[in-house]
């Protein structure tokens, strides 16, 4: 179930640990539409429960319990690494504490808040979570060098449990042939206008209401640009009250598909993000070859090389228009920052290298439990 970057970074780690010969055992929920309790998919074993809790807690901690049941049936003979990824299992964790465990960080509660402390009951229950994940697991993983920075800061984690191991992708999983004109016809764009897209979480986190203030000035030099805003979250709707009158679509939640389609036919793909501890949609953007603008924060701000592979800004929205005014009526430039940013993917960011140093942490974590 894709719900932001952490399904598909953890789906396909699993996978590409399976691919090097590993048993890889994949405890998680069953999404709407799973049948039966077990599953083998591209060589990793799935065992899925079904939680209850009338809000995210609680609904967590009954996962924990019932994933912490479906393992205890098939730790015989017992695992050898336990990796968590991020605070929804800490109530496993607990449970499991006495073995070799691998907690990764794919964010914080706090930086899912926008870089501000939240103050509300569950923001102070998960941000607590997340202090005890790095404090019992033997070994934190995060996605970035300034999310370690953030998890040392906030939670006191010292430096020597902390490897930062990046999110991977497929390249080839994100790139496809398309007819970019046909594509916009589609979503009732002329063929030659150029497109601005956003694919993510409506929420304050990812800045789509800085790019929405950022399109009045970007129409100023360019009249005839268009702006898709893909995806769901709880701004959808005030997000569609205020684009009144702009030339701004929201198509809600696209299919994978769809989404490989937008991605390809899109002229810019912009990151707005206010907090942003890896960011997915930049190296899927890349991967599909295509211009980016992005701003200046947390893994797009470690991973951006400005003005090479892609235009970084500060979070601002006539700071996010200038980038897209830099860029939009440069065709050619706006292929050569896609080509670098695949070249950028192909050479860092590919899961056989991520797994790699995923494999590195594990044997790390095993040398300190048997000390």
């Amino acid at each position: 179930m894709r719900v932001g970057g952490l399904a598909p970074a953890a789906t396909e780690l699993a996978e590409s640990l399976a691919s090097r010969g590993l048993e890889v055992h994949f405890f998680t929920r069953a999404g709407s539409e799973t049948r039966g309790d077990r599953a083998v998919i591209e060589g990793v074993t799935y065992h899925f429960c079904r939680p209850e809790g009338p809000n995210i807690v609680d609904y967590c901690r009954s996962m924990s319990a019932r994933m912490v049941e479906a393992f205890r049936r098939e730790d015989d003979p017992p695992f050898d690494v336990l990796h968590f990824h991020d605070w929804h299992a800490v109530d496993a964790l607990h449970e499991l504490r006495d073995r070799v465990t691998v907690f990764s960080f794919h964010s914080t509660e706090y930086g899912r808040n926008g870089g501000s402390f939240g103050g509300w009951w569950e923001f102070d229950e998960i941000s607590g979570k997340e202090w005890y994940a790095g404090f019992v697991s033997t070994l934190v993983m995060t996605v970035s060098h300034h999310t370690r920075t953030e998890v040392m800061w906030l939670y006191g984690v010292p430096g020597w449990k902390c490897a930062v191991v990046p999110n991977g992708v497929r390249p080839e999983r994100f790139w496809r042939p398309v007819d970019p004109g046909s594509v916009k016809k589609r979503y009732g764009i002329h063929p030659l206008a150029p497109l601005v897209l956003f694919v993510g979480r409506l929420a304050f986190q990812k800045g789509p209401d800085l790019l929405l203030e950022a399109v009045p000035h970007v129409l100023r030099k360019r009249w005839d640009v268009q702006f898709i805003v893909a995806g769901t979250g709880q701004m959808a709707e005030d997000l569609r009250e205020r684009a009144r009158g702009l030339p701004v679509q929201f198509p809600g939640y696209v299919s994978g598909e769809d989404h490989l389609d937008l991605l390809n036919a899109a002229d810019v793909v912009v990151i707005p993000s206010r907090n942003e501890p890896f960011g997915l949609v930049l190296t899927e953007a890349w991967s599909a070859e295509r211009c980016v603008v992005a701003t200046d924060v947390g893994g797009l701000s470690e991973n951006i090389e400005p003005f090479v592979d892609a235009i970084r800004v500060p979070v601002h929205p006539e700071s996010i228009a200038w980038g897209i005014n830099y860029v939009i009526d440069n065709p050619q430039y706006i292929r050569s920052l896609g080509r670098a940013g695949r070249k950028k993917v192909v050479e860092r960011f590919d899961w056989d290298l991520v797994t790699g140093e995923a494999l590195e942490v594990y044997a790390r974590a095993q040398a300190l439990r048997a000390r």
